[in-house]
C-alpha cells in the first residue's frame, strides 16, 4: 500500500483512506464502487531510481508491486501467476481480413484462469488483514482461483458456487481442499449470501465488483501485453489499437482500462485502446445499456441464461467500472448468441492452438461479429483476452465439434475414413 493515496467512490467521488472504509462507498451500500487511487509521480520515481524497466522484482504479476494495493514486504502466493503468452495468430487474422492478431492466453494461470490474478491479490490482502477465513461468489473461475492460490498458502476459504456450474469447476474446489457450498440459485443469489455471511462471520470477501482491490490484480495483464507488443530490452512498451474482452461482471474489462491508464498516467504509453466488452445474447446487461444509454446505476437486473457460465451475470457487479471503460476509451459493445460463442471454440484451437472455454471464446466470437460490423478496421492491432482454459468445459467443447471415427483395429478402416487424405 506504500503508494496509495486512498479509495474514491465512482458515484459520488469520495475519497477515503484504507483503513476508513474496507469495500464500498458507505453512502451508497453494496453498489458504492470504488477505485483504488496511486501516487503515480511516487511510482514513476521508485521505477526510475531502481533503473528496473519493469516495476518491481519478482516473478509475474509481482514485477508490479509498486502499482499494486499490497505492502511491500508482505509475503506473496508461491504459484506463478502471471507471465502467460501471447501469441500471434496470423491465420485468423488472415481469415477476418485484419493485419495482426494476437490472442492472450490466460487459460495458461495456475487454476486455468484468468481469475488468479485476483485472487492472488486476494489471498495478500487477506493475510495482511490476519483473517480466518475468505470467501467468494463465483460460477467456477474465481472460485477456482481462490481455491487453488488459498491451497498454495494452508488458507481456509468458503465457496459459494451455483448449482448449475460446471462438474469440472466443482471438481477443482474440493480436490483444493475449499469448503463448497452449491447455492440452489443464480449467481446473484450466490453473490448475496456470500455478503450475508461475510458480514456476519468476519471473513475476508473476495467478490468481484465489491472488493475493490480485485480490480487491481486484473489490471496486471495490460503490463504483460504492453511489455509483450514492446521491447522489454529497450524499455519500449507496444500498444494494441482495439482489445476485445468477454464480459459478465464487468470485473476484467474494467481492470483492463484501469491498466491502460496507469500505463498512461506514467508515460509507457501515449493513448488507451478501443476497449470491446463482448457479451453473449443471454446476459447482455451492458450491451443493453450501451446501446439504449441506459444508467447501469438504475437499471434493473436482466435474467441471463447462457452456456457461457463465467460471463453470466444478470446484475453485474462491476457495471460502472465496465461501462467507463468502453465509453472512455471509444470503444463499444457487442453481444454474441451461444451458437457463436460455441464455432469459436473450434476456430480458435483450430487456427491458434489455443483452447477456450465458452466465456473465453465469446472474446473471439466477439471480434468476428466486430469485424462485420465495422467496428475494427483491418489496419487495426487486435488483441483477444482468452480468459480460460477449454478444459474447464469439456461437455460444451465436445457440443461444438463433431464425433471420432470409430473403427475396427483394421488399416482398411483407416484407408476408408482418411480416403484421399493418405
Amino acid at each position: 500500500m506504500d503508494h496509495v493515496l486512498g479509495l474514491e467512490c465512482l458515484i459520488c467521488g469520495v475519497r477515503y483512506t484504507p483503513s476508513e472504509v474496507e469495500y464500498v462507498c458507505p453512502k451508497h451500500g453494496d453498489d458504492g464502487t470504488l477505485d483504488v487511487v496511486y501516487d503515480y509521480g511516487a511510482i514513476g520515481r521508485t521505477i526510475n531510481e531502481s533503473g528496473i524497466e519493469g516495476f518491481g522484482s519478482g516473478k509475474g504479476i509481482w514485477r508490479y508491486k509498486a502499482l499494486l494495493p499490497v505492502r511491500r514486504d508482505s509475503p506473496v502466493p508461491p504459484l506463478a501467476v502471471g507471465d502467460t503468452p501471447l501469441y500471434p495468430a496470423p491465420r485468423l487474422a488472415s481469415e477476418l481480413g485484419l493485419r495482426e492478431l494476437w490472442i492472450k492466453d490466460d487459460g495458461r494461470e495456475p487454476s486455468a484462469s484468468f481469475k488468479d490474478r485476483a485472487s492472488a491479490v486476494a489471498v495478500v490482502k487477506a493475510r495482511e488483514k490476519g483473517v480466518q477465513f475468505i470467501a467468494t461468489a463465483s460460477t467456477g473461475n474465481a472460485a477456482a482461483a481462490l481455491a487453488c492460490l488459498c491451497a498454495s498458502v494452508e488458507q481456509p476459504n468458503v465457496i459459494f458456487v451455483p448449482a448449475s456450474a460446471p462438474a469440472a469447476k466443482i471438481v477443482q474446489l474440493l480436490v483444493y481442499g475449499s469448503t463448497v457450498l452449491l447455492v440452489d440459485g443464480t449467481y446473484d443469489d450466490a453473490f448475496e449470501l456470500c455478503l450475508e455471511a461475510c458480514r456476519e462471520f468476519g471473513w475476508y470477501n473476495r467478490n468481484t465488483g465489491y472488493n475493490p482491490y480485485m480490480t487491481e490484480g486484473k489490471k496486471t495483464v495490460v503490463y504483460e501485453i504492453c511489455e509483450q507488443l514492446g521491447n522489454e530490452t529497450a524499455g519500449n512498451w507496444g500498444i494494441p489499437d482495439v482489445i476485445v474482452v468477454p464480459v459478465g461482471d464487468g470485473c476484467i474489462i474494467g481492470g483492463v482500462h484501469k491498466g491502460f491508464k496507469d500505463l498512461l498516467a506514467l508515460g509507457r504509453i501515449n493513448q488507451i485502446p478501443r476497449i470491446i466488452g463482448a457479451q453473449s445474447a443471454g446476459s447482455d446487461y451492458m450491451w443493453q445499456a450501451w446501446i439504449r444509454g441506459e444508467d447501469v446505476l438504475t437499471k434493473p437486473a436482466i435474467r441471463a441464461s447462457t452456456l457461457a457460465d463465467s460471463i453470466s451475470a444478470g446484475l453485474p457487479r462491476d457495471r460502472i467500472k465496465a461501462m467507463a471503460a468502453v465509453k472512455e476509451s471509444g470503444g463499444a459493445y457487442v453481444r454474441v448468441s451461444d451458437d457463436e460463442i460455441l464455432a469459436a471454440i473450434p476456430a480458435l484451437a483450430r487456427g491458434a492452438g489455443v483452447f477456450a472455454e465458452p466465456a473465453a471464446a465469446a472474446a473471439y466470437a466477439g471480434l468476428v461479429h466486430a469485424t462485420e460490423s465495422g467496428l475494427v478496421t483491418a489496419d487495426d492491432r487486435i488483441v483477444i483476452l482468452s480468459t480460460g482454459s477449454g478444459l474447464k468445459d469439456i461437455d460444451s467443447a465436445g457440443s461444438s465439434v463433431g464425433e471420432p471415427h470409430r473403427i475396427a483395429p483394421d488399416l482398411a478402416e483407416v484407408k476408408r475414413v482418411l480416403g484421399t487424405h493418405v
